[in-house]
């Protein structure tokens, strides 16, 4: 029997490292850009109860079919808008060595300006009457805390990032903290 098919024993196994694990003493190309802050923009709890409402909703509406139909409705219905609700709350700021990653964009550090924490009633100003329409939101309404940082690339037209943060003061130290 060759060696490749022999059984890989539990010894064997647990001496490897599990994937995206890194072994003591070995350094990886990724851990000088480690990330200093991270933090997912997940959905409230309540916000799955009202999906879980949306499937009742299909559910009854495939009522008059048949209670299958009824069943199919509810059970997918709710698939479905739970899916859309973790979809949603998916995006992630995080801040490591060298750059800024805030969901869909991505910053280095030599473009980023100061950040400032905002309050709530600061917050709920910037992203209504005192917003600039150039500027990059990354907005969830369930968060009400949020932080400023200025873009400081003039060759971009974006003045500043909204983020909405639920840990403001944390993700504005961890910006200024970039080396620029």
């Amino acid at each position: 029997m060759d060696t490749a098919d022999e059984p890989t024993t539990r010894a064997h196994a647990a001496a490897e490292p599990a994937l995206g694990e890194n072994p003591a003493g070995r350094h990886t190309a990724g851990d000088s850009a480690r990330s200093t802050y991270s933090e997912t923009l997940r959905a409230p709890l309540s916000w799955y109860f009202i999906a879980f409402l949306g499937g009742l909703s299909l559910g009854v509406i495939f009522l008059v079919m048949s209670p299958w139909w009824s069943l199919a409705g509810l059970a997918g219905g709710t698939a479905v808008f739970c899916w859309a609700v973790a979809a949603y709350g998916r995006p992630v700021i995080e801040v490591s060595g060298d750059r800024l990653k805030a969901g869909p964009a991505t910053l280095p550090a030599a473009a980023l300006g100061p950040a400032t924490a905002l309050g709530a009633e600061k917050a709920r100003a910037l992203r209504t009457f005192e917003a600039d329409p150039r500027a990059f939101l990354l907005l969830r309404s369930y968060i009400p805390t949020a932080v400023r940082v200025e873009v400081a690339d003039p060759g971009d037209p974006t003045p500043y990032l909204y983020l909405s943060s639920r840990k403001p003061d944390q993700l504005a130290a961890a910006v200024n903290a970039l080396a620029r």
